[in-house]
């Protein structure tokens, strides 16, 4: 079986409007939310094996609050897809291609994850999250809203078969369930 984590990016700010989209920060309700979020899946006690996110700077400070809580260890880019992994060390590594990715450039990603890992989380954003856990999961979720991280699972046991439908959404949860995170 697989799990994919798929996290979309804390609410960012668009306090400066000459800022390219992909370096804008979080604003205040972000830097709330997603240190929030990231503690409550580590309650949860699900373990991850690999974690991918955007480059972008709200997905990639998302990304930074869940590796601190779960101890994940940042990884460049160039870091080979083949690498081990072991239980004590859970990296991170920075995905360009996670950046406003369409369902298909996701779908590319997913599909070429190593076998040996069982639990991805991936960080990024709309609409291609909310397409694609609908496009998994057959789940009609409507929106993935900031902050929100949803669990899928799968039947298979390698990412190459991973498929429109094949998933299972098994919980999804987002910060405004929670008193004083809206």
């Amino acid at each position: 079986m697989l799990t994919l984590y798929i996290c979309r990016h804390a609410k960012s700010s668009w306090a400066d409007p000459g800022q390219a989209d992909h370096d804008r920060p979080l604003n205040e309700r972000g830097m709330r939310n997603a240190p929030f979020m990231a503690k409550l899946f580590k309650q949860r006690g699900e373990p991850v094996e690999l974690m991918l996110s955007s480059s972008a700077a709200r997905a990639l400070a998302t990304a930074r609050c869940y590796a601190q809580e779960l101890g994940a260890t940042e990884r460049s880019a160039t870091h080979q897809h083949g690498e081990s992994t072991t239980p004590e060390i859970l990296p991170m590594r920075i995905e360009p291609a996670l950046y406003l990715a369409s369902v298909n450039a996701l779908m590319h990603l997913i599909c070429k994850q190593p076998t040996q890992v069982k639990k991805l989380m991936l960080f990024g954003h709309n609409p291609g999250f909310t397409d694609l856990v609908e496009y998994l999961a057959t789940a009609e979720i409507g929106n993935l809203p900031t902050a929100g991280i949803v669990r899928i699972d799968f039947p298979v046991d390698d990412w190459k078969m991973v498929s429109r439908d094949l998933g299972t959404l098994v919980w999804m949860d987002v910060p405004k369930r929670h008193p004083g995170q809206s």
